[in-house]
C-alpha cells in the first residue's frame, strides 16, 4: 500500500503552516524519516515565473520557509533550485517574496544545470537532468495545485519537469509534438529518474482556470504529502474530482504501472472523499504542447540538438 497523508490547512502565517506541517508529516515519520544530519536537500518548489505575483501561479514562499526550517531543524543543508519556464530562479523567487525568507535561514537559490546525463528509459534515453538534482542527497519535491491549459492539471509529476534545465524544456515539447501521452510518459519517467524522497503538495490556495499562470487564485484549504509522487497525485485528482484520463501524466503514470486504483493507498488522516472540491475550474480549452514552429527550424533545432548535446554527452550515459 502506498500511504497518503491529506490535511486540512487555512492559512500561509508561518506559525500556524509550521504546526500543520507537523501534522502532516507525523504519519510518515516526520521530517527525521527523510532527513538526516549532514544531507543536502533539494528543496523545490514550482518557480514558473514571476510574472504575476500574488496570482498563486508558484509555491508559496512560506511553505517553502517551514519546510527548509524543518530540515535545518533535522540537521539537514537545504538549498533551494528550480529551472523556471520564464527567467531565472533566483529572479522569480525575488519577484514572488522568497529573498527576505529564505536569507533568514541562509537557504542559497541555485540555478539548474544540465552538466550531467542520465539514461531514463530507452525510450528516452537522451533526456537531460539537472546535475544539482541528481546529486543531492534528498529531494523534496514542494508542487502547487493548478489546472494546466496543457495537461489539464500540474501536479508533483509535472513540477519534476523542472528538473530538466531550460533549454531542453524546449526540446522535450517539440520532440513531444502534439502527443500528449507520448509527453506525459516523458514527465513520468523524468519523475522515476529524480525519484523524490518526499512531495509535499501546496493545495492551501490553488491555481484554477487556464493555467499554469493565465488562470486565477482559488482556496482549497489543502495540504498532502507522501513518499510516491505518483499516489499523491492519483489523490489530489480525485479531490479535485478530474477524470484520470483527462490528465497526461496520471494516464500515463496508469499505463507505466504506477498507482492505479485509489484501492492502493492508504490515508492515515483524511481522505479524498472528506476534502472533495465541488467547483474546481479547468482549463477552457487544451491547446497543444509543442510550440508550433515551423518544421524547418524544428529540423535544424534538432540537428544542432543531436551534435552539440547528445552526441557529446554519450559517455556520460550510466555514470
Amino acid at each position: 500500500m502506498y500511504t497518503v497523508s491529506l490535511n486540512r490547512a487555512n492559512s500561509y502565517d508561518i506559525p500556524t503552516l509550521y504546526s500543520s506541517l507537523l501534522s502532516l508529516l507525523e504519519p510518515l515519520g516526520g521530517i527525521t524519516a527523510f532527513v538526516k544530519p549532514g544531507d543536502r536537500v533539494l528543496l523545490k518548489p514550482n518557480l514558473l515565473t514571476g510574472s504575476r505575483p500574488g496570482k498563486e501561479c508558484i509555491t508559496r514562499p512560506e511553505l517553502v520557509y517551514c519546510v527548509a526550517k524543518l530540515v535545518t531543524e533535522a540537521g539537514g543543508k537545504p538549498f533551494l533550485g528550480d529551472s523556471p519556464a520564464f527567467g531565472s530562479a533566483m529572479g522569480v523567487a525575488k519577484a514572488n517574496g522568497y529573498l527576505s525568507l529564505m536569507e533568514e535561514l541562509d537557504i542559497p537559490i541555485v540555478e539548474f544545470h544540465g552538466k550531467r546525463y542520465e539514461t531514463v528509459s530507452n525510450e528516452f534515453s537522451h533526456l537531460r537532468l539537472s546535475k544539482e538534482a541528481i546529486d543531492a542527497d534528498i529531494v523534496i519535491n514542494l508542487p502547487k495545485v493548478k489546472s494546466h491549459v496543457q495537461l489539464t492539471l500540474t501536479l508533483g509529476v509535472k513540477n519534476l519537469f523542472g528538473c530538466v534545465p531550460g533549454k531542453m524544456k524546449a526540446w522535450w515539447h517539440m520532440e513531444a509534438g502534439k502527443d500528449a501521452n507520448r509527453f506525459g510518459e516523458m514527465l513520468v519517467e523524468t519523475a522515476k529518474a529524480i525519484n523524490p524522497d518526499l512531495t509535499i503538495i501546496d493545495g492551501i490556495i490553488g491555481h484554477e482556470g487556464n493555467g499554469p499562470s493565465g488562470g486565477e487564485p482559488k482556496f482549497l484549504g489543502i495540504l498532502g504529502a507522501s513518499t510516491d509522487v505518483f499516489a499523491l497525485d492519483r489523490a489530489m485528482i480525485e479531490l479535485l474530482g478530474v477524470e484520470p484520463h483527462l490528465v497526461p501524466t496520471i494516464a500515463a503514470q496508469i499505463r507505466l504501472g504506477h498507482c492505479k486504483e485509489l484501492s492502493e493507498i492508504d490515508f492515515p488522516l483524511l481522505n479524498p472523499s472528506q476534502l472533495r472540491v465541488e467547483d474546481w475550474k479547468l482549463p477552457e480549452a487544451l491547446v497543444p504542447i509543442d510550440f508550433g514552429l515551423p518544421r524547418v527550424l524544428r529540423s535544424t533545432f534538432k540537428h544542432l540538438y543531436i551534435r552539440l548535446i547528445k552526441e557529446p554527452l554519450a559517455s556520460y550515459s550510466n555514470k
